[in-house]
């Protein structure tokens, strides 16, 4: 449960930039330790490397945080902080935010991304429906930093709640036109389908609206207890159909009807990658470092006027789209020598 909005402005941001200043008084002590167990522990001086991104991390949030402050109280102490200029130097925000995070990543964890299919600007002047799927750290912040550094857009995002716990994105992007989602297991999705059309409504032509249909990142364990709610559920035919598909969970159609209904003038983007969704937990990504990955990522655009009108079509031609994404994620894993199902 999270703790009140006021807790968590009082408490959580002057904590963590606290946390920063006493990190960045502390660096030559810390340096001192990374370079340290780097020598004992295996890897090429993976301590360092983690703890170079975790200080980035910190200082990011902390200077983030100080610029929203210097935001909030520009606008009126907060009057005016949903006007157009003010959403605009948010945005600025991110853009800047985002941009650092993925530069730094590239340089010390030896990821490189390769993007294939016509990109978003194919359709400039249009707004976007960012249909996305979820495996891996961080593949959401790539998508979102695609859309607003390399492709100018200004994304609207339904997020999890969870993500209220980072002080920076907390603030940030509840400033933004943004929705904060609280799944519960057994409570009617008519809220959060609801939550979901009031944020697709008026996209202009550079907004982008990104969900991502699967609700969590891909594991095995999340495929089957998909598979299962559907099946608890009666709905037998999705169920089979999500039994076919080896690399992504099925996705839940309720969110994405409701920004189809909403945003009927949207055209449609399926976003599929590949290249870091083995690593789930902690101890996976500390034995990947430094990564020396390849993230491949793939884009498709469907204009609005192809997007089928009826609803059950609508469920019958997500999966199908989401049947083409597991496809394209097994050849990939093929290519790369990995086994179909790994």
């Amino acid at each position: 449960m999270l703790p009140p909005v006021l807790i968590r402005r009082l408490v959580f941001a002057p904590s963590l930039i606290a946390f920063t200043v006493l990190a960045i008084t502390g660096l030559p002590v810390l340096l001192l330790v990374a370079v340290a167990a780097s020598t004992v522990l295996p890897g090429r001086w993976r301590v360092l490397r983690l703890m170079w991104l975790a200080l980035l991390y910190l200082v990011l949030e902390s200077v983030g945080l100080v610029a929203l402050l210097v935001l909030w109280l520009a606008s009126g102490f907060g009057w005016r902080i949903r006007s157009p200029r003010f959403q605009r130097a948010h945005y600025a925000i991110v853009r800047w935010y985002l941009q650092i995070l993925y530069w730094e990543c590239q340089r010390v964890l030896h990821v490189q991304v390769e993007v294939e299919g016509p990109p978003p600007t194919s359709y400039d002047g249009k707004p976007l429906l960012i249909l996305s799927r979820h495996a891996g750290p961080g593949d959401s912040f790539l998508v979102v930093h695609a859309l607003i550094n390399w492709y100018a857009r200004e994304p609207r995002i339904v997020l999890k709640d969870t993500l209220q716990w980072d002080a920076a994105i907390d603030v940030l992007l509840n400033r933004l036109p943004n929705r904060f989602i609280r799944p519960e297991p057994g409570r009617s999705g008519d809220l959060v389908e609801r939550q979901v059309g009031e944020l697709a409504r008026n996209l202009d032509e550079n907004d982008a609206f990104v969900i991502f249909p699967e609700g969590g990142n891909f594991t095995q364990h999340r495929r089957k207890r998909a598979i299962d709610r559907l099946r608890r559920k009666g709905l037998i035919d999705e169920a089979e159909r999500a039994e076919q598909l080896q690399h992504v969970m099925a996705p839940r159609p309720g969110g994405v009807l409701a920004a189809l209904t909403n945003a009927a003038d949207a055209d449609v983007v399926f976003v599929a990658h590949t290249g870091v969704e083995h690593m789930v937990t902690v101890l996976d990504v500390w034995r990947e470092l430094p990564m020396d990955k390849k993230i491949e990522m793939r884009w498709w655009i469907v204009p609005a006027a192809e997007v089928p009108g009826d609803r059950e079509e609508r469920i019958d031609w997500l999966f199908d789209w989401w049947q083409r994404i597991d496809d394209w994620v097994a050849e990939r894993h093929l290519a790369a020598g990995a086994s179909p199902t790994d």
